[in-house]
């Protein structure tokens, strides 16, 4: 009974385990690209999402079962990111069982193979694959992957059979489909037709004929895939862009930093940070070159037949990491040389030779020798579990993220304006100031930099300064529509109408589908007078996206200026269905309810605007004039005086309390608010209430 229960026990204690470590994770918002990955990816919300993903993906890469997985989170929980991060981490902890099934087949003892598990399952170096939604990719690759590896170990361990090279094929199928599904999830998993080589030469010192001609359709497969990806990268993610990386020497010693970098982090992880020094190689020294000296002295050492275990998982970790070394270009390589996420499938052969050798110390410590050991192992291991669980909480939203990341890393560009662009949104403009500038002098050639600039500084109302700022950033990259757009919004803020219609027309044409461009341009050509130009522009966004809540609201509010209001509360309605919670939606809905006598439902809409949007002066006007309308006058003239305590102080907002006074028979107070209200309307032509 203790022998089946005992394996059980040291699931949950694993499992229990890594819930622990990444808690804090759970309860973590979106950061960096997960926005774009997921809440803001238009792909997840459309029906026919599944198709684009498969047949027209327009990403930065090719992984449609990374990308189906998402499409069916989206469908499940929508923009709640608890959900997204327990699927990271029930995939993770999943790999972590698997890898410890996986030692029980390669490494002898009880204790080796769970503490390889373990290790992995809180090891600080795979908190970033796990509480990073973005990186689902690395999480959802690794079960397949490790179910491939163990249909391959069943294969080469079976009895001559029928199979390919006298084997039987279902253990061979098995591995050829999990490597399949794995390589749809992420590419980074293309070296694994290598480890498989790796593994014959460990189990038989040799690999032989039948070795090659097993893993061939492997090679065929990763080849297939991995070309996709380069082809992907060029095509939509580096776009041609000079990354900085110089040319294949530089790279090359640049990979050998890179790999002892590595293996240091998972011996010894500490000062892990999400962006890395880039470290320079442009020219290389010979001393940079010193790593591959001592990797291939030691592929030497190990090759010999008693090492072959170790020079097995050695190999595998440095195998895995030859794709993301910085030999292939990789848009990540602008940003550094070296990431956490990168190591989270090559970390599995180096934690796999500490536990094989951990687990063989334990088996000889004997006596009192041995509880020390084992105490010694839980201790090393409450030590990793303490400090990933502080790096999960790194994790936990942007501010968090990027704030602690310039804290170590100064030098860190990207973080620098991404952190600006957060404390901008957190009304902090003048603090966001110094580090996108920081961000500009460190790589006065990002674009999203200037534009992160001009925003901090449009929030400061330096408009001409802002201006200038996205002006420069559309030179670095002139199809930047954000700042596009920031630059029409600018110009229209400082007076310059015809120019902002020019720089959001622009926009147009140069992203013809984007709808919310359209609906900018719609939004100033309703300024500049225009208002069939801007109906149209209106119409068009909606069209292109009519889920765009903003476009059904304006649509609605040009079909109300026509003088077509059953039309324009059709819009109001459909914008309300897709953001309830929009006050102005619901105060215009209730107003053109209002204008067509619909008095008590107009109330009712007016009421619940106010209720999302207390402090909202235009509501409050509207409800004070419905509520007028039905005769309760002293309710409409506490909610008209609202909205002038708030800001809202037009001619027609003090005539219509006028008139509410008057009603209740304050005629002192009334004759001043009519005074009131003819002074402002001087020189303005007639009044037109609502």
């Amino acid at each position: 009974m203790k022998s089946r229960i005992y394996p059980w026990c040291q699931a949950a204690a694993l499992v229990l385990a890594g819930l622990w470590v990444f808690w804090p994770a759970l309860r973590g918002d979106w950061i960096w690209d997960d926005l774009a990955e997921v809440a803001a990816n238009p792909v997840l919300r459309d029906p026919r999402g599944l198709m684009k993903i498969w047949f027209a993906p327009t990403g930065a890469d090719y992984f449609p079962l990374k990308s189906t997985v998402q499409w069916l989170e989206w469908h499940l929980w929508g923009d709640l990111p608890l959900g997204y991060h327990l699927v990271n981490l029930g995939l993770h902890l999943t790999s972590a069982l698997l890898f410890w099934r996986l030692l029980k087949r390669l490494i002898p003892g009880a204790l080796g193979p769970w503490l390889g598990g373990l290790i992995f399952a809180i090891h600080p170096l795979t908190v970033e694959s796990v509480a990073w939604i973005a990186e689902l990719k690395n999480a959802l690759s690794l079960p397949p992957l490790l179910l491939a590896m163990l249909s391959w170990v069943d294969w080469t361990e079976a009895p001559a059979g029928p199979g390919p090279s006298g084997r039987p094929t279902g253990a061979y199928a098995r591995t050829l489909f999990w490597f399949l599904l794995a390589l749809g999830c992420k590419t980074s998993v293309v070296m694994f037709p290598v480890v498989l080589l790796l593994f014959l030469y460990w189990k038989r010192g040799r690999i032989g004929r039948e070795g090659w001609w097993a893993t061939t359709p492997f090679f065929a497969l990763g080849v297939a895939f991995g070309l996709v990806t380069l082809w992907f990268q060029e095509r939509h993610a580096i776009v041609g862009a000079d990354l900085a990386i110089g040319g294949f020497v530089s790279r090359a010693a640049a990979a050998g930093i890179a790999l002892v970098f590595y293996a240091g982090k998972l011996l010894w992880p500490v000062g892990l940070i999400p962006n890395y020094p880039r470290w320079p190689v442009v020219p290389p020294s010979l001393v940079q070159f010193l790593p591959w000296a001592a990797v291939l002295a030691l592929a030497a050492w190990l090759s010999a037949r008693p090492r072959r275990a170790v020079g097995f998982g050695l190999g595998c970790f440095a195998v895995n990491l030859l794709p993301v070394l910085g030999f292939l270009p990789m848009a990540y390589l602008r940003i550094s040389w070296v990431a956490d996420h990168f190591a989270y499938l090559p970390a599995l052969g180096l934690i796999g030779v500490a536990a094989a050798g951990a687990g063989a110390w334990l088996e000889r410590t004997h006596g009192g020798w041995r509880g020390a050991a084992l105490a010694l192992a839980m201790a090393a291991c409450a030590g990793l579990g303490l400090t990933s669980r502080h790096q999960a909480a790194i994790y936990r939203d942007d501010a968090h993220f990027w704030g602690y990341t310039v804290q170590r890393n100064p030098a860190a560009w990207l973080a620098q304006t991404n952190l600006g662009l957060i404390l901008v949104r957190s009304g902090r403009a003048s603090a966001a100031l110094e580090h996108d500038q920081e961000s500009i002098r460190l790589q006065p050639r990002y674009p999203e930099a200037h534009n992160n600039l001009g925003t901090a500084l449009a929030s400061l109302g330096r408009l001409p300064e802002a201006i200038a700022a996205y002006q420069d950033a559309l030179r670095l990259q002139p199809d930047f529509l954000e700042a596009r757009r920031n630059l029409g919004s600018a110009l229209a803020q400082s007076g310059h109408l015809p120019e902002a219609i020019v720089a959001y027309g622009e926009a147009v044409r140069r992203s013809p589908n984007d709808a919310l461009t359209h609906c900018y341009l719609g939004m100033a050509l309703a300024e500049a007078g225009q208002s069939a130009a801007a109906l149209g522009e209106y119409a068009a966004a909606v069209r292109l996206d009519p889920d765009l809540a903003e476009a059904h609201y304006r649509l609605g509010n040009a079909l109300a200026n026509a003088g077509r209001l059953p039309e324009a509360m059709g819009e109001y309605t459909a914008a309300l269905r897709r953001q309830p919670e929009y006050a102005e939606a619901r105060a215009n809905l209730g107003l053109a309810l209002a204008v067509q006598h619909r008095i008590p439902e107009a109330v009712v809409e007016l009421e619940r605007a106010l209720q999302s949007k207390p402090a909202y002066a235009e509501g409050h006007a509207y409800l004070g004039y419905a509520l007028a309308q039905a005769g309760r006058y002293p309710e409409a003239i506490a909610h008209y005086q609202a909205a002038l305590r708030l800001g809202s102080g037009s001619a027609d907002l003090h005539y219509n309390l006028a008139e509410a006074l008057r009603a209740c028979g304050r005629t002192r107070e009334a004759r001043a608010e009519f005074d009131r209200a003819a002074e402002i309307s001087a020189g303005a032509g007639a009044m037109s209430r609502p």
